[in-house]
């Protein structure tokens, strides 16, 4: 492998068309304002790397990037790559990845509107993002300790697991498809609308008017705080462990919780059923809590 050390780039295409180069200590800035620095390469590492000029890694196929920096001015800095891994390094710049596949992101910094559009195959771990449009329509997501905060995020996404994740956003999760969240807060107004196959186990949801208009949804043991008009048009099975402030129209299915501020049932065609359990020892209307 090609070792390239202690050097400043700022020309365009700098490295175009490399294979098998490890690029240690080295920035990529300058007066010529050049781009696309590494495009079309392969096997490509970058370690301890100022970035600081736009697309740096488009059609690179192989590539690992630790322990650097890439800026607000490092737009759009990995589209159409694959195999990539980007560890203890902080990526600032908008749109910072896009139509890529096979990503490992751990232990990273991201502050990045509309990261993260329609990537296939994302494992995300022990890392905060502050954006807008996250990972807007990507499949196959695995997301660990994640801490995310902003506005639209999940929306159209596919096949996704997240545990211990605290997520403070809004319309999270619009439109996405077949999504278990498990152990984890989500935060936000408009949660869920419109979701297909989502699954919440010991989760705490917090804000307005969640889960609405959602098909096959299911609540395992979890908190709802400040949750008003929920499951409106909902097909739904949930076992609630704490108040519902209210509950509007739910369209078919099953709550249960121990506490419903207010009912509202006023549309012929909402045929869910609300349970309130502990009422009574060994109620037989309980489901899957031990209130019995």
């Amino acid at each position: 492998m090609q070792v390239i050390e202690n050097q400043t780039f700022d020309m365009e295409r700098a490295l175009y068309g490399s294979n098998g180069v490890l690029v240690r200590n080295c920035s990529f800035d300058g007066p010529a304002d050049g781009e696309s620095a590494f495009k079309e390469g392969r096997d490509i590492e970058a370690e301890h790397c100022f970035l600081n000029l736009r697309y740096p890694f488009w059609h690179d196929h192989g590539l690992k990037i630790a322990n650097s920096e890439m800026t607000e001015a490092c737009r759009a800095a990995l589209w159409y790559s694959d195999h990539v891994e980007i560890t203890d390094s902080k990526m600032h710049g908008i749109k910072a990845l896009r139509e890529c596949s096979d990503v490992l992101i751990r232990n990273c910094d991201i502050i990045s509107p509309e990261f993260g559009w329609s990537v296939r195959g994302i494992c995300m771990e022990d890392t905060t993002a502050d954006s807008e449009y996250f990972m807007m329509r990507s499949e196959n997501l695995t997301f660990r300790n994640v801490t995310f905060k902003g506005k639209y995020s999940f929306q159209y996404i596919k096949n996704a697991t997240f545990e211990n994740c605290i997520f403070d956003t809004k319309d999270a999760f619009w439109h996405g498809e077949n999504i278990t969240v498990k152990n984890s807060v989500v935060k936000g107004e408009y949660l869920a609308w419109y979701s297909d196959g989502l699954t919440l186990i010991d989760c705490k949801i917090i804000g307005t008017q969640p889960l609405c208009y959602c098909k096959n949804l299911k609540l395992i043991r979890c908190e709802m705080v400040d949750t008003d008009l929920a499951f409106e048009k909902s097909e739904v099975e949930a076992v609630i462990t704490t108040k519902i402030d209210s509950i509007k129209n739910p369209l078919s299915g099953w709550i249960q919780a121990p506490e419903v501020g207010e009912l509202i049932m006023d549309d012929e065609e909402a045929k869910g059923e609300v349970l309130i359990c502990g009422q009574k020892k060994g109620d037989r209307s309980c489901k899957m809590c031990n209130c019995a």
